[in-house]
């Protein structure tokens, strides 16, 4: 039959090709029963596009675009794939496990051609994690020129655990990076400035303060309600671990002091030789480029903090360079908030000779709205070359790939985060994967736990760099606040759990309305630790007015938290919140919708009008009109000739 319908070709055709064809139709035949049975069920294809004859299989070439599957529920094996249009339905617990067979054949039995697409997307995708990582680290750098004076003002004051912590919060959001925070607390320390037990509770500050770079990255999938949802839960994670450990270590601290005493312990009673300090290679790959742009005067922060108020900002300007020549060497200690490279003796190019520090912070503002502007760009790139090269794969392959066991996934985060001496860049590089749903919230949590300590790092070279035994100690309290905080929160699967659905719970709330990250880094990084600090603040001024007024506002601010419980848990008040949102929400799509709603009725109107001849009508209705209007006219022109 198939050779009356293509000619003489097929009929010159040696009889072995019958033959071929035979024991092709029968291997794909075993390619189905293969695939059909429950122990070896394969997801690589769609069984529905497998051809079972070369005329079957030019009508599904033909009709690829109009017959792909993209739901999991017209495919046999019920399994989702990325980019399916209901790949955001299935829950983490509906989805099958792979064999690492599987994921090998996924990963790496590919054609040429595709190897070559995969090469290409391999380098526009280091292009783009490059420029995502100078993003965050001109985010830093200006974000210490912009709030380096207040950061370092507050860091060098005396006062109680609970002040302590809400200035770690604020200098740590000031400057971007819970690395740079604790390395001036070491300092601190190390100078004498600030007490050990002091330090303890400014880096658990900052250890909060500084899951509010991820946070801010994930507010880049607000386009998109599912990641946004997914995105957000995996950066406030970080938050609810941080919250949760300070909210009991916090106490347990100042009732027993166990950190205190376990490091003290640890550490000789003599001083110990200077060593160097250590760049991570992430650093020195990113930091050329950064500085050529903009480089954040540390020193400066740190004297500030050191001189107990007696050095301001204001002393380190106008800016002024020998000759005017804007070098290293010209402009040694004579510059302010924006500094030049020593080893390479540049000047960046926000930095101005004779600047004043309005100039600078002028600098650093643009430059803020610079380093956002890159990290959206990247972090748009990269979400979107990520989904065109997992379109397809299955989410049985990806969580397979992913699912490592927790403690291995911490060791991960840790080297991460040794490497790249930041904690934020390796909680914000994922966030993104996150809210792609390549990786799960529940392999998030233990790389977030990984960062935590891998950042400690960062301290523990600073101490190096002080001959002070009270550095190092500050440093390794660091690192066993964090230990203390995984040991309680991750090893019960109850107790993890908790940091996990209240994550889980913020994302959500996404969902209803999308303007909620916005709110909610507002209150917890700015506005909570703000009126804390205020409070504890009344307390230390060592005057019966401020103590009393400082009383008072507690009695005020304890009754309205328990009017709140009241009204959110006895008056409906969280369906309330709840409407609240949603209907924002509702409005704020409505609004955006409104010109193509618009151009929608008047289409309809105009297919409606044509179709029940209001056209016309209106028209004569139109005519009657004019008809009258001419009488009246003539009407009141005959009235005033009589």
């Amino acid at each position: 039959k198939r050779a009356k319908n293509e000619g003489a070709i097929i009929l010159d055709a040696p009889p072995a090709s019958e033959a071929t064809h035979f024991w092709l139709l029968l291997s794909k035949l075993a390619h189905h029963i293969h695939q059909s049975s429950p122990e070896t069920m394969s997801d690589e294809k769609d069984l529905e596009s497998v051809p079972m004859n070369e005329e079957d299989g030019g009508d599904v070439e033909a009709e690829k675009g109009s017959s792909e599957v993209k739901s999991r529920k017209e495919r046999m094996t019920g399994s989702t794939h990325f980019g399916d249009n209901d790949f955001y339905e299935e829950a983490p617990e509906e989805i099958g496990d792979a064999t690492w067979g599987e994921v090998c054949r996924a990963c790496c039995c590919h054609t040429p051609k595709e190897w070559g697409f995969i090469f290409i997307g391999l380098v526009v995708l280091c292009f783009f994690l490059y420029f995502f990582l100078l993003g965050l680290e001109l985010l830093g750098s200006s974000a210490k020129v912009l709030g380096g004076c207040t950061a370092g003002a507050i860091l060098g004051g005396d006062t109680n655990p609970v002040a302590a912590m809400m200035i770690g919060i604020l200098a740590t959001v000031l400057l971007q990076s819970s690395s740079t925070t604790t390395s001036i607390i070491v300092s601190l320390v190390g100078a004498g400035s600030v007490d050990v037990r002091q330090a303890i509770y400014m880096i658990m500050g900052a250890n909060i303060g500084t899951s509010v770079t991820n946070t801010i990255v994930a507010m880049g999938h607000l386009g998109n309600g599912d990641e946004l949802e997914r995105a957000f839960a995996g950066a406030t994670v970080h938050d609810m671990f941080n919250f949760l450990s300070v909210l009991i270590l916090l106490p347990l601290e100042a009732a027993t002091g166990y950190l205190y005493y376990l490091t003290k312990a640890m550490l000789p009673e003599e001083a110990f030789e200077k060593g160097d300090k250590w760049t991570g290679p992430i650093k020195k790959i990113v930091s050329p480029l950064g500085n050529l742009i903009i480089k954040a005067n540390k020193d400066l922060i740190k004297e500030i903090s050191v001189s107990e108020g007696e050095i301001t900002c204001a002393d380190y300007y106008p800016v002024n360079c020998t000759g005017g020549i804007e070098t290293y060497d010209a402009c040694k200690g004579h510059y302010g908030l924006i500094a030049c490279d020593k080893k390479t003796n540049k000047c960046p190019a926000f930095f101005q000779n004779g600047a004043s520090e309005h100039d600078d912070k002028v600098s650093g503002g643009v430059c803020l709205a610079l380093a956002l502007f890159i990290l959206i760009v990247c972090l748009i790139g990269l979400v979107t070359l990520l989904q065109k090269m997992l379109l397809g794969t299955s989410t049985r392959i990806i969580y397979k790939a992913t699912n490592i066991n927790g403690y291995i996934a911490m060791a991960l985060g840790c080297g991460i985060t040794i490497l790249v001496q930041s904690s934020s860049i390796t909680t914000s590089t994922l966030t993104p994967l996150v809210g792609m749903g390549v990786i799960q919230l529940e392999q998030m949590f233990p790389l977030t736990l990984g960062a935590n300590i891998g950042t400690t790092f960062t301290a523990i070279m600073a101490a190096l760099v002080s001959d002070k035994i009270t550095a190092m100690q500050t440093a390794l309290a660091h690192l066993f606040f964090n230990i203390s905080g995984i040991i309680i929160w991750y090893p019960i699967p109850f107790m993890r759990r908790v940091p996990l659905n209240a994550a889980r719970k913020l994302g959500k709330a996404t969902r209803i309305w999308r303007g909620f990250p916005i709110v909610y880094i507002v209150m917890m990084f700015f506005v909570l630790p703000l009126v804390v600090l205020g409070l504890s603040t009344c307390f230390t001024q060592e005057s019966k007015g401020f103590t009393v007024l400082g009383a008072f506002l507690c009695i005020g601010v304890g009754f309205g938290i328990a009017y709140f419980l009241f009204w959110w848990y006895r008056k409906d008040g969280r369906q309330s919140c709840i409407t609240c949102m949603a209907e924002r929400q509702r409005r704020k799509e409505a609004s955006q919708g409104l010109p193509d709603n618009m151009e929608y009725i008047k289409a309809e109107l105009e297919r409606l009008r044509e179709h029940t001849g209001l056209a016309e009508e209106d028209d004569d209705d139109e005519e009657g009109d004019e008809e009258t209007a001419q009488d009246e006219k003539q009407v009141e022109t005959s009235e005033e000739e009589e």
